[in-house]
């Protein structure tokens, strides 16, 4: 008897030339976001990304 372990559904974020963003939701219902810089894939978690984010926000002003 073979179960089939759930795939967390993706969705592209934002991408360019050589970066991408994007987001899984997992079968657990957590949702978590994904950096890919060349070699380095960066994970984060809802909140750990919100904080990412306000930090972009903060290098831009």
């Amino acid at each position: 008897m073979t179960s089939e372990i759930p795939e967390p559904k993706t969705k592209v974020i934002a991408e360019t030339d050589n970066y991408m963003a994007w987001q899984a939701d997992e079968p657990d219902g957590e949702r978590t976001y994904h950096l890919e810089l060349q070699n380095f894939t960066l994970h984060f978690f809802q909140e750990e990304w919100e904080e990412f984010l306000n930090l972009i926000c903060a290098l831009r002003e």
